[in-house]
């Protein structure tokens, strides 16, 4: 699928949307948490999950559904876990702050695990993860949505894309990370091919009747994604909401209000998990940096397949592109910037970029 794109500098950015934000009631330290998240994604390549999505999180802003002044606190907590309550404040502002009190309880724990509930769509679940790995922890992040997801049996949407992410730190290598969805791929994607009329492979999505189809305007109403590796991605899934949903005492499954296509005045509960563990309280921390710098070298190092010019470690192509784009500019795709330009004109913005 080929797409235009346009070259934006990171810092323009990253003030073009901190102004959108703050033009929406956020306080500046919200409006840059915020920011740090979506931008940091566009610069890793995953367009699907970066400023793109800012249009939509401000009409919810704007209508009510997302609380501007709200703050995530704490509802309740022990040594080694928490359970945050978002108030329904941006999904970016209370998943930092869920990872930052996982890290923080990880220091004198070793492990720690929080859940939040009364949140929102939250991006990509790797920034979270990184997070952790930036502090020489290993972060874990995890969220639950609205159903869009068939299981191996069914004809209907029974869980969402429920993601997933970890990141593990390393010595002079860069962090090993990995973000994925439970579905085949996210709903995002499908979207795209939706914006460009095209037909997405059949092992995306099934049709009304559960029927595997390559028609991508079956998404949403009409048909569901696929799980990752059948039943693989079912069990995903099912963990996945379990452990942000179920444990949380949040919202689940159709609890959950589609944060793109319902109601912009009502919240969507989103609820999700965070875990952290501090390789230096079990481990040595330079034995176990310099044992992974090892493993990744190893295994780019390994026979390499007919064709094949080298072999990528999880996240390595992302680090490639983040250091691309923040030398260069960030290459945002077509779409993305008509979604941006689409925000300035509601807002009554000017980007010189755009």
């Amino acid at each position: 699928m080929e797409q235009k794109t346009k070259s934006i500098p990171v810092a323009a950015l990253e003030q073009f949307c901190q102004a959108a934000l703050r033009a929406c009631g956020l306080s500046e330290e919200h409006a840059r948490v915020t920011t740090e998240a979506l931008v940091t994604t566009d610069t890793f390549g995953v367009f699907t999950h970066g400023t793109k999505s800012l249009r939509g999180y401000v009409r919810r802003l704007r209508a009510g559904g997302l609380k501007a002044q709200a703050a995530p606190f704490v509802a309740r907590e022990g040594p080694a876990w928490a359970i945050v309550d978002g108030q329904s404040a941006i999904g970016m502002v209370t998943s930092v702050f869920a990872m930052n009190t996982a890290v923080s309880k990880a220091r004198t724990a070793g492990i720690a695990y929080v859940g939040v509930r009364n949140s929102c769509h939250f991006g990509a679940a790797g920034y979270y993860a990184l997070l952790a790995a930036k502090v020489e922890m290993i972060g874990m992040a995890m969220a639950n949505d609205t159903p869009s997801m068939a299981v191996p049996g069914s004809k209907q949407a029974v869980f969402g894309t429920n993601p997933f992410a970890y990141a593990v730190p390393a010595g002079e290598e860069d962090p090993i990370f990995m973000d994925i969805a439970s579905s085949a791929v996210a709903g995002g994607k499908v979207r795209i091919f939706q914006e460009l009329n095209q037909k997405v492979p059949d092992t995306w999505l099934v049709d009304a009747e559960g029927v595997p189809t390559s028609d991508p305007f079956v998404y949403p109403y009409k048909g569901a994604l696929m799980p990752f590796a059948g039943h693989k991605g079912y069990g995903f899934a099912a963990m996945i909401e379990t452990l942000s949903g179920m444990l949380t005492a949040g919202a689940t499954m159709t609890q959950i209000r589609g944060w793109i296509d319902s109601d912009p005045s009502l919240p969507t509960q989103h609820c999700a998990a965070f875990l952290a563990l501090n390789v230096g309280t079990i481990t040595p921390l330079p034995e176990f940096k310099g044992r992974i710098d090892t493993m990744v070298r190893d295994i780019r190092s390994r026979p390499k397949a007919k064709g094949a010019e080298r072999i990528y470690l999880p996240g390595e192509m992302e680090w490639e592109k983040r250091r691309q784009a923040l030398a260069q500019g960030i290459a945002l795709p077509q779409e993305v910037v008509a979604s941006l330009q689409a925000l300035a004109d509601e807002l009554g913005m000017k980007a010189a970029w755009l």
